[in-house]
């Protein structure tokens, strides 16, 4: 298992948080997110490191900006 903490900008509230985590859950090999809006920190649990492509493309889908790993 590998675990991720990626910096996501734009989320304000728990909305913000649940399409963040609908988006990347999406992603196969994922097992687990929880995306934090108060520190922009998303922590992503996967069977495998995720392409950061596939992550930013998802993000960008939930209409938030990915700016990097923490």
């Amino acid at each position: 298992m590998t675990t991720t903490v990626y910096k996501v900008t734009g989320m304000t509230c728990g909305h913000c948080e649940s399409a963040v985590t609908s988006e990347i859950s999406a992603i196969g090999g994922v097992t687990s997110v929880a995306a934090v809006a108060a520190t922009g920190e998303v922590t992503v649990v996967s069977e495998a490191p995720l392409d950061a492509a596939a992550v930013r493309a998802a993000v960008d889908e939930a209409g938030y900006e990915l700016v990097g790993q923490g």
